[in-house]
């Protein structure tokens, strides 16, 4: 596991690997420079939230960041409550692939494991 000290979210060697190839592929097809990996939540979805990750091109004064090994990772402060104390993973399986929150604020998920829903 990859975490710096006082870090709410923890990164997996895997997701910190996964991550800067996406900002290294973004950059490669944009005109506009990377900063590193926006992860979040929004509401909706199937369970009530679900969770977002793209690649930041710019720092929202809402937004707190970390770097994991290398890789910027950037939260807003709103999902920063409600990610606190989970794990992000970079998953493949025979369906898919992409990267999976292990979230101890979760109480139920949908069946995609994309969405989720809090206490």
């Amino acid at each position: 596991m990859t975490t710096t000290p006082n870090t709410p979210i923890t990164v997996t060697p895997k997701a910190v690997r996964m991550g800067k190839q996406r900002v290294i592929e973004f950059a490669g097809d944009s005109e506009v420079d990377p900063i590193g990996l926006r992860v979040g939540v929004k509401g909706g979805g199937c369970s009530g939230f679900y969770y977002v990750f793209e690649v930041a091109t710019e720092v929202s004064e809402r937004d707190e960041t970390y770097t994991f090994d290398g890789l910027k990772v950037l939260v807003d402060k709103r999902s920063l409550k409600l990610l606190k104390g989970g794990v992000l993973d970079w998953e493949q399986k025979l369906m898919g692939y992409g990267f999976k929150w292990d979230n101890p604020n979760a109480v139920g998920d949908c069946g995609c494991g994309s969405s989720f829903n809090i206490a």
